[in-house]
């Protein structure tokens, strides 16, 4: 049986790949709960470990730290005859988090995809290898773009060129990335090397909000699947900067999946994807905190700090033309209100239970 390997399985991209790819695949997950580690036992994903290995057949799992290159080549070779795929998504997330263990944050998401990049040069160099970058390789070059205030949200004149969305021709230089976004970076860049220079079929997707109900979100990553925590628990959600009006697409993890499948089918060498929502799926805090509210009949607590987090972003919104042009069959099944009540539906018992802890 074919085998598709998939790092950071036990996370939102991860699992909902597994639980996808496994159907017709053998999957073999690479996962240490390194997220426990970034953020706290409360964004622990050994809860999707367990559901993993109870509902996705013929997925195999290992613990083991992809800044580990023997652990991995033991991986890559019993593996190697068979391995079709390579799904990464293993990475540390956060903005915030880099800043204090910059070496951990480097290791992970540059050395990390360094390694996973060469064990498949080595061992399976036909796989196709597909990266789920993001959309802070841009640094906050977006913040350059002329947005005006609106009363719930920052936006871009509708005759300005990026209003759709922005595009993969933004520039990269010249501005403020985090730690997080330049090592995010080398990544990004070292797929699509090892895809022009060694002709291997490598993908970068440059995810916006990448979101679902199988997120285990916390202050520092996982906007949604935190904000709706919040509201369903009476957390109090801290608005960072912007007056809450930042603008993000966001995409169902599920639909981000099927853009996987799809390249899969019809790979293409060092290509490079911004993926999100798009504008139909897109909103500012003040917005998503309303829809929240909403969907879960609870008002939030919510308390507005001045000073933003460093390099991020007033309005994102990506532009999917081009991934749209190659694959023309792809389109969204959920709209971002579908993706919220989803959200809430499958995490309101589990939250509301560690509340009472």
């Amino acid at each position: 049986m074919d085998i598709a390997l998939i790092t950071g399985s036990t996370g939102l991209i991860g699992s909902e790949a597994t639980l996808f790819f496994s159907k017709n695949f053998r999957v073999i997950g690479i996962d240490n709960d390194m997220r426990k580690y970034f953020f706290g036992a409360q964004a622990s994903t050994a809860w999707m470990k367990g559901f993993l290995e109870q509902n996705a057949k013929n997925y195999q799992h290992r613990n083991i730290d992809i800044r580990n290159i023997a652990e991995l080549e033991k991986i890559f070779q019993e593996f190697q005859k068979d391995i079709k795929l390579i799904i990464h998504t293993a990475a540390q997330p956060s903005h915030d988090w880099a800043a204090k263990e910059p070496l951990t944050d480097f290791g992970v998401n540059a050395n990390g995809t360094l390694n996973l990049l060469e064990m498949t040069r080595q061992h399976c160099p036909n796989a196709v290898f597909i990266f789920t970058s993001t959309n802070k390789v841009y640094g906050d070059r977006p913040n350059a773009l002329p947005v005006e205030e609106l009363p719930s949200r920052w936006e871009l004149s509708p005759s300005h060129p990026y209003y759709p969305g922005i595009d993969e021709g933004m520039s990269i230089d010249f501005c403020t990335h985090s730690l997080f976004g330049a090592s995010k970076v080398a990544a990004d860049i070292l797929v699509q090397e090892y895809g022009r220079y060694f002709d291997m079929k490598t993908v970068a997707f440059r995810g916006g909000c990448l979101t679902g109900p199988n997120h285990s979100g916390t202050m520092l990553h996982g906007f949604l699947s935190y904000l709706m925590k919040c509201c369903v628990t009476g957390e109090t959600y801290q608005l960072l900067g912007y007056k809450g009006k930042q603008v993000r697409d966001n995409i169902h993890s599920y639909d981000l999946i099927q853009a996987f499948e799809h390249f899969y089918q019809s790979p293409r060498r060092a290509e490079v994807y911004n993926m999100g929502g798009g504008r139909a799926n897109s909103c500012s805090i003040l917005e998503g905190i309303q829809i929240c509210e909403e969907i879960s009949g609870r008002k939030m607590k919510t308390v507005l700090r001045e000073e933003n987090r460093v390099g991020d972003h007033i309005w994102y919104i990506s532009n999917l033309q081009k991934f749209q042009s190659h694959y023309p069959q792809w389109k969204q099944q959920f709209t971002l209100k579908q993706t919220l009540q989803e959200i809430y539906e499958k995490n309101v018992d589990r939250w509301q239970e560690a509340a009472k802890k």
